[in-house]
């Protein structure tokens, strides 16, 4: 049996000439946070949504903690463990922080949802701010929500798609710090595709570079930020 909770084996789309995605390989082992980096375009956002169901495979087979679950669509892998968040944060503006936590839980399918909720929202402090609107949170306790969301149920694997947008420095490093305690406590995995070099390089345990629907660098992240082609691609030649 496989030791990875991912595996994308030779993963590709391909839109008639255009090959959106190419021979694309990774994987995730428990409680790894594996961080996507390359230019736009370069295919990051699109192997989340293959990995999640959400664009068919051109060829090539996605497994999911030892099952092929290629076939599978965004429900279905959604309730085997594989969660996700948006570029845009999902959440209720007009509802409280809590309320909908525990009705995400509840859609879930979650026998106990009241404690489901009670315990995402403890780990990412959002306990106190249980009855406040969502609309009248700050943007980064916003970003937050949204993560809370996407941990309803306990799930396996966490897709991050640019969770940093938008954040201050200080609101980066404070869901940064979320997410590496995340992975320790709740053996959570991560894939997280996010422009902010640093939160990238400071919370990955490895790297993978991508440019044009194909890998170019993967490994530890300090490999990786030594690779002469990333430092000249992406990082600046005094990276």
């Amino acid at each position: 049996m496989t030791s990875y909770v991912l595996e994308a084996r030779d993963v590709a789309i391909h839109y008639g000439g255009v090959k959106a995605l190419d021979g694309v390989s990774l994987t995730l082992e428990k409680g790894q946070i594996r961080g996507l980096i390359g230019p736009n375009g370069a295919g990051k956002s699109t192997v989340i949504d293959v990995i999640t169901g959400r664009r068919r495979l051109t060829r090539g087979q996605v497994w999911l903690d030892g099952e092929d679950v290629s076939a599978l669509g965004a429900v279905e892998r959604r309730r085997r463990g594989l969660s996700r968040s948006f570029q845009r944060t999902s959440i209720f503006l007009g509802m409280p922080v809590r309320k909908q936590v525990e009705l995400a839980s509840y859609k879930m399918g979650v026998s106990d949802s009241a404690a489901d909720a009670d315990a995402v929202l403890q780990e990412l402090d959002l306990a106190r701010l249980g009855h406040v609107v969502a609309e009248d949170l700050g943007y980064g306790e916003q970003r937050r929500l949204d993560l809370a969301l996407a941990l309803v149920g306990r799930p396996k694997l966490l897709m991050l798609d640019e969770p940093m947008a938008g954040l201050s420095v200080k609101e980066s490093l404070d869901l940064a710090r979320h997410l590496k305690a995340l992975t320790s406590r709740w053996e959570v995995s991560v894939l997280l595709v996010e422009h902010d070099m640093d939160v990238v390089f400071g919370i990955s345990d490895a790297v993978t570079v991508f440019e044009l629907g194909r890998v170019i660098a993967s490994g530890e992240p300090a490999q990786v930020r030594a690779d002469p082609r990333v430092r000249e691609a992406y990082l600046g030649s005094a990276a």
